[in-house]
């Protein structure tokens, strides 16, 4: 297969393979987003909150951050313990037994696909505690803030932080669904394809995986898409080697297909059918309370890659959540479109949106890199075409591309402990 290069083990035909590469969505230090000025206060923020968005981070290998530091801060400590108790309670209530979200907190325990329903309890309630820190402490009105958006997990904070539903409704989904999906975990791992030089056609790779599907046990699928040339795809079984024969149905185009280690719940993929957990969490949101507003913020729906939740389609769209790939280059994109000029990425060590926003950076600064500009803005120009906002009328599509090295970055979680706040 011309251009195609995999990292897996050596097969039986004695074919040599590299060894997987570093872990993706974790910027290097050549490839990171522009930080915040050091000094950019709280009262900074405050003001500057209309051109802010809020990025809140999904499920990873590693998820305890530095929340710890949080839970024992003087005056932060109350507020992310409240929201730890609720998230426990919600917990013991929904799968019957209890659990000490503080005491893991403070551990830093390390996430294993069987403490899924512990990880995703968590996180969850960090990414609202924070939130309501840089609201409560800081001051910070961040519901009058220009966006939020989330990958995986994290879209589901930001609906509860836009006040779509509430902590308690959301989480007992989730907390529902996460022991099938901790158990589908332990048979799914990830791997990630990648093209160098022109851009992966979702409907034929789409097309692809169903043809793999079709002729073997393992069950392979996309589950995000990070970047015209950037694809995490979620599989089972010996799904990825079939893949890695078929590939050349993608193009004559050049492409490395690497593994990645560990283990993952195959949400947004059809892998998650294997459960019927699609039709339970599609029951639990039509008997839910809540969901019949707006989220303020606007959320950008990585099922839709736009701002569409409105008074009525939430439950549909976290339907769809479940087992739809999430479009997260077209929420980028989104974002790159808008009037965004600071984003805050909010939950415990957030790496692929960060690492997302790097690359397009990356590609401005050298054209010659792994996604070229002419790549990425010809993707850009195609996909912004349908846009109304004010920017892409007046200027280029483009252009939109070429604020990414402009758009500064708080780290909140960091952000936080870095501000003087009152013992």
């Amino acid at each position: 297969m011309r251009g195609l290069r995999t990292d897996h083990k050596a097969k039986e035909n004695g074919q040599g393979r590299r060894k997987a590469r570093a872990s993706v969505g974790r910027p290097t230090a050549s490839a990171r987003v522009r930080p915040a000025s050091e000094d950019l206060t709280a009262s900074d923020l405050a003001r500057s909150i209309a051109t802010t968005s809020l990025a809140f981070s999904g499920y990873d290998l590693s998820n305890p951050g530095r929340s710890a530091e949080l839970l024992e801060h003087p005056a932060y400590g109350r507020i992310v313990r409240e929201v730890l108790d609720e998230a426990e309670r919600v917990y013991s209530e929904v799968l019957g037994v209890g659990v000490d979200l503080a005491g893991r907190t403070r551990a830093g325990v390390i996430s294993t696909p069987e403490t899924l329903p512990e990880d995703l309890a968590t996180i969850i309630a960090m990414q609202v505690a924070q939130v309501r820190l840089l609201n409560e402490v800081l001051g910070s009105p961040i519901e009058k803030a220009r966006s939020s958006f989330g990958h995986s997990l994290g879209e589901i904070s930001a609906l509860i932080v836009g006040g779509v539903f509430t902590l308690r409704q959301l989480l007992s989904i989730v907390l529902g669904l996460a022991r099938d999906c901790a158990e589908l975990a332990a048979e799914t791992s990830l791997a990630v394809l990648c093209s160098r030089d022109e851009p992966v056609s979702l409907s034929a790779l789409q097309r692809l995986c169903l043809h793999v599907n079709s002729r073997g046990p393992g069950l392979i699928a996309p589950s995000t898409y990070l970047s015209p040339g950037v694809v995490l795809l979620l599989y089972q079984g010996d799904a990825l080697d079939r893949f890695e024969q078929a590939m050349d149905g993608l193009g004559p185009m050049k492409l490395s297909l690497r593994r990645r280690p560990g283990r993952w719940p195959p949400l947004h993929t059809p892998l998650t059918w294997q459960r019927h957990v699609t039709e339970r969490a599609a029951l639990a949101l039509y008997r839910s309370e809540g969901g019949f507003r707006k989220p303020t913020p606007p959320v950008i729906s990585c099922v839709t890659g736009a701002a569409s939740y409105d008074e009525l389609n939430s439950r549909d769209l976290l339907i769809q959540w479940t087992d739809h790939p999430q479009r997260l280059w077209d929420v980028l994109q989104e974002v790159l479109c808008s009037d965004t000029s600071l984003i805050v990425h909010v939950g415990p060590e957030p790496k692929l949106i960060p690492s997302g926003f790097a690359r397009i950076s990356g590609a401005i600064a050298d054209p010659a890199g792994h996604m070229s500009l002419r790549m990425v803005g010809g993707y850009l120009l195609s996909g912004a075409k349908g846009h109304s906002h004010r920017l892409v009328r007046l200027l280029p599509s483009r252009a939109a591309l070429l604020r990414a090295p402009f758009v500064k970055h708080v780290i909140l979680e960091d952000w936080l402990l870095a501000q003087p706040t009152a013992g």
